[in-house]
């Protein structure tokens, strides 16, 4: 066959299809349209340079062939690969999903592909999983930490591999990060707490465990202290940050006098929250006239459980988004003006701690709002 360009194939003429077992190569899809191998090249990199007639006959020949291309070897060979590694702590966790879906939305629309991992919250697999990313060859990395990555993140920037902390703020002021005021946010709950007129409040979270977990304890403690009430904040420490969790906590609490209970539950995230209200509701532990509840995240099953969950939002899209448009910014050469952001949460209060409007409780919060 002719390696000139001369007229597109016929119809009934017999396709080069490649036998069984090989895949179509750049070479048959120039001579199934008859073009030059560099012109079927520029058609996936160059359009531009490629008249409307070749480029069309080598779009057909790509179909019939079902020919897809090397991306790694183009890769290598650009000595790029448009390829971040997203790093999750908890991908069952509802918030972390819609973390992740909002690097993803960025990061597709400007062409570039998404490698997600779970370290399950285990340093462990969060090792492994940045091990990889770097062996990938992946240009730039997105993580939601467990523990202190704040040296390994800058061995990989000085590796030539930069990345944002995400949900997290980080110390260095080389890295980039994104992430949320917890202690602001432990402030908002445990303020709403002690204005709806709580005095003994219970707070379910291991501050141990986790960085947030700890700062939005802080923000409850604080809280406290500057009340004009005398109030009473305890601790629970879940064995996780689940459902399964939640429900354990709550077998606790009724196992328990129902005078020594606390009125108010301040939930480190809504899936513990879930969890007590769940069992407590089973038990028919009235929310919130006997125990009202509090969670952190609002993600999306917070407005839709039996009571409704007040909870302290997390705009977890959007945060993702931030993630990305640093990360890319920063690979494509742009000024990143602000490498660290951080958000700010927000009261979303519902009926887990206000109850009706025709409630004794809802009632009596203007008398004791500061």
């Amino acid at each position: 066959m002719s390696m000139h360009a001369g007229p597109p194939p016929s119809d009934n003429r017999r396709s080069l299809v490649p036998p069984r077992g090989r895949q179509a190569s750049l070479k048959d899809v120039a001579l199934e349209s008859g073009v030059s191998p560099g012109t079927v090249s520029n058609v996936f990199n160059h359009p531009e340079r490629v008249t409307d007639v070749k480029r069309l006959r080598v779009e057909d020949a790509v179909r019939r062939l079902g020919y897809v291309r090397n991306e790694s070897a183009r890769q290598l060979r650009a000595g790029r690969s448009k390829t971040l590694g997203l790093l999750l702590l908890d991908a069952w966790n509802p918030f972390f999903t819609e973390m992740a879906r909002g690097v993803e939305d960025w990061a597709f629309g400007r062409g570039w592909a998404i490698f997600i991992s779970n370290s399950a919250r285990q340093t462990e697999r969060e090792e492994a999983y940045l091990d990889l990313f770097a062996e990938r060859r992946v240009e730039g990395i997105i993580v939601v930490p467990r523990g202190d990555l704040t040296a390994r993140l800058a061995d990989l920037r000085l590796s030539g591999i930069p990345s944002v902390m995400l949900d997290q703020p980080s110390p260095d002021t080389g890295s980039m990060s994104v992430s949320l005021d917890d202690v602001r946010g432990g402030w908002l709950a445990m303020s709403h707490l002690i204005d709806q007129g709580h005095r003994r409040v219970t707070f379910v979270g291991d501050p141990n465990a986790v960085t947030q977990v700890r700062n939005r304890l802080d923000g409850a403690t604080k809280a406290t202290a500057e009340s004009t009430a005398p109030v009473e904040l305890s601790v629970l420490e879940p064995l996780d940050l689940t459902v399964a969790a939640g429900c354990q906590i709550a077998e606790q609490l009724l196992a328990s006098q129902a005078t020594k209970r606390p009125s108010a539950l301040f939930a480190a995230n809504d899936l513990l929250a879930i969890g007590i209200m769940q069992v407590l509701v089973r038990a028919r532990v009235r929310i919130p006239e006997d125990i009202a509840i509090v969670g952190y995240d609002d993600n999306e099953f917070a407005q839709q459980v039996i009571v409704p969950l007040t909870s302290i939002r997390q705009p977890a899209y959007e945060m993702g988004r931030k993630a990305a448009q640093l990360i890319i910014t920063k690979l494509t050469g742009g000024t990143v003006r602000q490498p660290h952001v951080v958000f700010e949460p927000r009261l979303v209060a519902r009926e887990s701690t206000m109850g009706h409007a025709s409630s004794p409780l809802h009632r009596s919060a203007s008398s004791i709002r500061r």
